[in-house]
């Protein structure tokens, strides 16, 4: 295995929270608590994007944002990770078929929040990753009806888990995904951003 990759070994589930983290904050810690508890997951490992490419300004430096989400996220099977940087990989689709390249047997489910899927028809193959891993969505401030209602998720209408079911996701056939409500929280990285609480 490269060197700074995590260990996942066959037949584990790991979630995959992607983000550029600019910076890491509670909510980021709340809904990855909730993934685990509520999708069936071993494991969640956090992507620390060198750069979101729907994102005109460019994030702090990596290390930057690895140092403060390794700071913030202590868990015993959360791992904060620069998955991208070290595969070289920017759209998200690349980056799972990578993953599930090397990983044989390991179970990925892709984590996003609620304001994500409402625009996941805007990233590059977005279908690739509907087709190929299961999908947890969890609920954000102000974006429960636009997930609800964007094109992802009616086109994928179909494969939605019932939320009383959530706790299969990890172990269900692509295409699947589930929109689960958790305890919302108002955090957001551009408004630390904004406070001037970030470099």
């Amino acid at each position: 295995m490269q060197a700074g990759m995590p260990y996942a070994r066959a037949g584990q589930s790991v979630g995959l929270l992607g983000g550029s983290f600019d910076p890491a904050h509670a909510g980021h810690v709340h809904i990855t608590r909730e993934a685990l508890k509520r999708f069936g997951l071993d494991r969640v490992w956090w992507l620390v994007s060198p750069g979101n490419p729907l994102k005109s300004r460019g994030p702090a430096p990596l290390a930057d944002r690895m140092a403060a989400a390794q700071a913030l996220m202590r868990h015993p099977r959360v791992e904060i990770t620069a998955i991208e940087s070290l595969l070289g990989t920017r759209a998200t689709a690349d980056t799972l078929a990578a993953l599930r390249a090397r990983y044989r047997g390991v179970r990925f489910v892709w984590l996003m929040g609620a304001d994500n899927l409402a625009q996941l028809h805007l990233w590059q193959n977005w279908r690739q990753i509907m087709d190929n891993v299961p999908v947890g969505v969890l609920a954000r401030p102000g974006a429960r009806i636009s997930a609800r209602m964007s094109p992802a998720a009616r086109i994928y209408g179909m494969h939605r888990l019932a939320v009383r079911d959530s706790h299969l996701l990890a172990r269900a056939d692509p295409p699947a995904w589930c929109f689960i409500n958790v305890p919302m929280r108002e955090d957001s990285s551009s408004a630390i951003r904004a406070a001037g609480d970030w470099s």
